[in-house]
C-alpha cells in the first residue's frame, strides 16, 4: 500500500483519553478527579459533551474487552448488544450524572448513541466524528503502555479514502498479537491542529531501543501491504513537542 508524504507538525498528537485518568482536548486537560464534577456552566455544553462521549466510549470498550470481545467485533458482525449497552449506560449515569446528562442532551437520549455506534462511530475512522482517535491495544496490554517514554511508533500517513481499509488491517493484526503493543488512527473529527487532510496510523512498540522488535513490526507491516518507506518516532520526541519541519527530521528509524 502506498504511503504519502506529510508536512508537519502534523495531525495533533494528543495523549489518549484514559478511563480513570485524564481527557485532553487541544485546549484543556481534564483529570479524573475533576471530570465527575464538570458542569455545562464551567466548560460549556460542547466541551462537556466531548469529554463525556470520550470517557463513555473508552469505558464501554473496556467493559466489552473484559468480556472477551471488542467493540469492532460486535459492530462488524452485526451483534445486538443493546441490552448490555443500556445496562452500562445506567452505571455510567450513576457514577457520572453530569456527563450522562450531557450525552443525553447532546444526542437526544440513549437510543441515538447506540445507533451511532452500530453505524461505525468509534470503529470506522471515516464514520467517527466524536473522537479524534480510535485505539486498539494488543491483548493483555495496559492502555498506559503507549505513554511510556521508552515506547515509540511507526507512522503511516494516508489520504482519507484509504484509511478505513488500512486501519482494519492494522487493527486486526494488533489484536492478533502480530504487530506491537497498540495502534491508533486519526478519525473524521475535524482537528484544529491538523495542517492538512491526511490521516495517520500509529503502530506502537514498547521500547525504541529494541531495534530487533521495532524492525520485526516493520516487516509485518510490509506483509500487510505498507511497503513504502515510513518513519519511526520515539515518544521522547513526541513528549517534547518536536515535529518534522523542512530540513529537520524527528524520526529515529526509517525503513
Amino acid at each position: 500500500m502506498k504511503q504519502y508524504p506529510h508536512q508537519g507538525p502534523p495531525i495533533y498528537e494528543t495523549r489518549r483519553l484514559k478511563w480513570i485518568g485524564f481527557y485532553q482536548t487541544p485546549n484543556r486537560t481534564f483529570f479524573s478527579d475533576d471530570i465527575g464534577r464538570l458542569t455545562m456552566a464551567e466548560v460549556g455544553p460542547e466541551v462537556l459533551a466531548d469529554v463525556a462521549y470520550g470517557l463513555f466510549e473508552l469505558a464501554l470498550n473496556k467493559e466489552i474487552r473484559a468480556e472477551g470481545n471488542n467493540l469492532f467485533q460486535l459492530v462488524e458482525n452485526n451483534i445486538d448488544f443493546k441490552e448490555r449497552f443500556i445496562t452500562f449506560f445506567s452505571r455510567f449515569m450513576d457514577e457520572y450524572p453530569q456527563l450522562a446528562e450531557a450525552l443525553q442532551v447532546e444526542f437526544g437520549g440513549i437510543d441515538p448513541i447506540y445507533e451511532m455506534i452500530t453505524q461505525g462511530e468509534g470503529v470506522v475512522p471515516s464514520r467517527t466524528t466524536k473522537m479524534y482517535w480510535i485505539i486498539q491495544e494488543a491483548p493483555d496490554i495496559a492502555p498506559e503502555a503507549i505513554e511510556d517514554e521508552l515506547a515509540g511508533k511507526w507512522l503511516i500517513f494516508l489520504p482519507q479514502d484509504l484509511v478505513d481499509e488500512a486501519w482494519k488491517k492494522v487493527r486486526d493484526a494488533t489484536w492478533a498479537n502480530i504487530l506491537g503493543i497498540s495502534a491508533k488512527v486519526s478519525t473524521a473529527k475535524p482537528n484544529p491542529d491538523s495542517r492538512d487532510q491526511m490521516k495517520v496510523i500509529y503502530v506502537y512498540t514498547a521500547d525504541w531501543q529494541d531495534e530487533a522488535e521495532v524492525m520485526r513490526v516493520r516487516e509485518e507491516l510490509r506483509k500487510l501491504g505498507f511497503t513504502d518507506r515510513i518513519g519511526y518516532k520515539r515518544n521522547i520526541e513526541t513528549f517534547k513537542g518536536e515535529y518534522a519541519q523542512k530540513g529537520k527530521r524527528v524520526t529515529f528509524y526509517s525503513a
